[in-house]
């Protein structure tokens, strides 16, 4: 088994003739393009995707190999799984072949290998320089073909970092030094990942809220910190993808989700220090006024070097769990402390913040003008409040958004209602309604 770090890059067939001549700065050696074909296996019940795992055979000139990957993280576009490679003298599946102990206990290998049909496939030549890089060697691979599904089929132009030897840091370095020639994109979904929407009909997304975020039983407030980023880091790809393929409307929900990272940064502001992410905030102030210009082309700033590099930055900044650097042992012991209770603690004063700012609205303008300040305190309490009962959450967050709405639509008849009707809500997170979930989630 061997633990794949890389890092995947959508390109613009334009900037891929750039990348040549971007990667003659470092030390490299070079392999010409070969023609590779990749056939992806699994269940009529999709048994495999049930569990996060990926199985493939890889033919490239007289040899093939079987490869299985399974479960791992993926952060931005910084993808690191565990995974099997078996050689193989034909192009024929034998999972036998793989070793014993990865399946889950109790699977009856006869019966799954029976069950292993060909889903999807993918057709690509590949182009590769191994780049010496500080103290690391990274493979990137340029890849230029297309992903099929029956009779549907989409065009493939990605590049992928590998680290061969060395650190992660060293790669998320590299990559924000290849990031400067433009035309790239993080991509968070995996080949597999796009052959199995391809199979499915690729089905039109829609716009997605900003859900109430859920955390493990017991988690501390570091593990909830990095979850409620994940978060707005998931809304803001998942938004991404669907601008690009022409949702207007979607371009406002990427706006959403880069307030939900400011809410983060808020939210935990007192345990970690600005200075711990002053740079990452930095560019999300020049990426957030640059998405408020008019007529914007959502392929021209998503395949930009500002939002690419924000993105990166992110990713950096979770992956390698920078704001450890910052913090002393007190805060320390905070961070190790009991979610639940920080959040018990925020939405206490995200409610009395509500309290003191509605209680006495007299006009529509008084409404309009504390709108923002509204939508701001009801994304943080997304982030807050996925301990309790689903129902109490969102009869709560139900009432203060019917508010939000209306002093949106311009209701003004409406506004005193809906805000009589928020500000009477019971606080949940003081009637002992904790949603009661198993320890293992």
């Amino acid at each position: 088994m061997t633990i794949e770090i890389e890092l995947k890059f959508i390109v613009l067939p334009q900037a891929a003739t750039k990348l040549a001549a971007q990667l003659a700065a470092w030390p490299h050696q070079h392999t010409p393009a070969v023609a590779l074909t990749n056939i992806y296996y699994e269940t009529p019940d999709n048994q495999l995707r049930r569990w996060d795992m990926g199985l493939r055979i890889r033919g490239f000139g007289e040899r093939y190999e079987m490869t299985l990957k399974t479960a791992g993280q993926t952060i931005g576009g910084l993808h690191q799984r565990p995974e099997y490679n078996i050689d193989l003298q034909q192009p024929e599946l034998d999972i036998s072949l793989l070793p014993a102990d990865i399946w889950p206990a109790g699977s009856d290998l006869a019966v799954l290998q029976q069950q292993l049909r060909a889903l999807f496939s993918t057709h690509f030549q590949r182009e590769k320089w191994l780049v010496s890089y500080q103290n690391s060697e990274i493979e990137v691979a340029f890849d230029q073909g297309d992903v099929s599904a029956g009779e549907l089929s989409e065009p493939l132009h990605e590049i992928e970092l590998e680290l061969k030897s060395g650190e992660r840091d060293d790669l998320l370095a590299f990559a924000a030094e290849l990031a400067k020639m433009g035309g790239l994109r993080l991509g968070s979904l995996s080949k597999a990942a796009r052959g199995y929407a391809l199979k499915q009909g690729k089905p039109p997304l829609a716009l997605r809220p900003v859900p109430v975020m859920r955390v493990k039983r017991k988690a501390t407030v570091e593990e909830g910190m990095r979850a409620a980023f994940m978060l707005a880091l998931s809304q803001w790809q998942y938004h991404e993808e669907l601008w690009l393929q022409g949702h207007s409307a979607a371009l406002s929900s990427v706006q959403e989700a880069l307030e939900t990272l400011r809410q983060a940064f808020s939210l935990f502001g007192t345990l970690v220090p600005r200075k711990a992410s002053s740079d990452l905030r930095q560019k999300l102030t020049a990426l957030e006024e640059a998405l408020l210009e008019e007529n914007l082309d959502a392929q021209n700033v998503c395949f930009s070097p500002l939002w690419l590099d924000t993105q990166l930055a992110l990713t950096n900044w979770l992956a390698t769990e920078r704001w450890r650097q910052f913090i002393d042992a007190k805060a320390d012991a905070r961070l190790q402390g009991s979610f639940k209770r920080f959040a018990d603690i925020m939405l206490g004063r995200i409610a009395a913040d509500l309290k003191e700012t509605f209680a006495h609205v007299h006009h529509s303008g008084e409404y309009q003008d504390k709108a923002t300040r509204l939508m701001r305190q009801l994304l943080a309490v997304h982030l807050l409040a996925g301990a309790y009962d689903n129902a109490v959450v969102n009869s709560w967050l139900g009432s203060w958004q019917q508010l939000l709405q209306a002093i949106r639509d311009g209701q003004e008849s409406w506004l005193e209602a809906h805000c009589r009707q928020a500000l009477k809500q019971p606080a949940f997170w003081m009637n002992g309604s904790v949603k009661d979930r198993p320890e293992s989630e």
